[in-house]
């Protein structure tokens, strides 16, 4: 999951002699939160909603409408931008991307290539949509978590029965987290899984594993089988 495969690649920028007027005005009509700011077509800053906050908030309550107009047309962007900000190459990968952005506590990233060019922008709400398609939640499935055996095979086991009960699976993630030595959880989306035969479904995938959850996205209906932090 390369970065460029699903960064934003229509950036919307500012340049640093712009007005705070104009970089408020570009964030309300695009709906966005951050802003590269550029400097004869080069990156030389980042522009966030939390810096525009932080550069009118201590005269907003002195000023009256007029005058804070007056003073937001009047600020530049490089006055108030954060300067040498943090960049990612279009060849990381989306959870490198994640890792970064969590590590410095901040909502989105500039994406360079090669030469330095500003190529996209990734952030959280990104981030958020790809969990939301890899996962396969857009498919309104069921989704269940088992504890497995952490040995070769064990995922087919599962899949074996998903398979043989004529489900497709959208999605299958794993992980060791809270899992003990010798286990690891996996989780996994089915869609096209016949309702009226869900409970033969979950009584014979559990000779293969442990079941944790399951929750069906389509009915909204959740069951708790296990506590994995327990």
């Amino acid at each position: 999951m390369l970065v460029k495969n699903w960064m934003s690649k229509d950036v919307v920028t500012v340049d640093e002699e712009d007005s705070m007027q104009l970089a408020m005005s570009l964030m309300k009509e695009h709906k966005i939160r951050m802003l590269p700011v550029l400097s004869l077509g080069r990156l030389v800053g980042i522009l966030s909603d939390t810096d525009l906050k932080r550069a009118s908030a201590s005269d907003a309550t002195v000023l009256d409408m007029h005058e804070l107009l007056y003073l937001i047309n009047k600020i530049k962007v490089h006055e108030i931008m954060t300067k040498n900000p943090v960049t990612i190459p279009d060849d990381y990968t989306v959870e490198e991307a994640a890792q970064v952005m969590m590590e410095r506590n901040i909502s989105g990233l500039p994406v360079v290539d090669d030469s330095g060019k500003l190529v996209g922008v990734i952030t959280r709400h990104d981030i958020f949509m790809i969990l939301m398609k890899l996962s396969g939640l857009g498919k309104q499935g069921v989704q269940l978590a088992f504890l497995i055996d952490d040995r070769s095979g064990s995922i087919k086991e599962i899949a074996d029965v998903i398979r043989s009960h004529e489900g497709r699976i959208a999605s299958i993630l794993s992980s060791y987290e809270y899992a003990p030595e010798g286990k690891r959880i996996m989780y996994v989306r089915i869609y096209e899984l016949d309702r009226s035969r869900l409970q033969d479904f979950i009584h014979e995938v559990q000779t293969k594993a442990t079941l944790i959850y399951m929750v069906d996205h389509r009915d909204n209906k959740r069951q708790i089988f296990r506590d994995i932090q327990a």
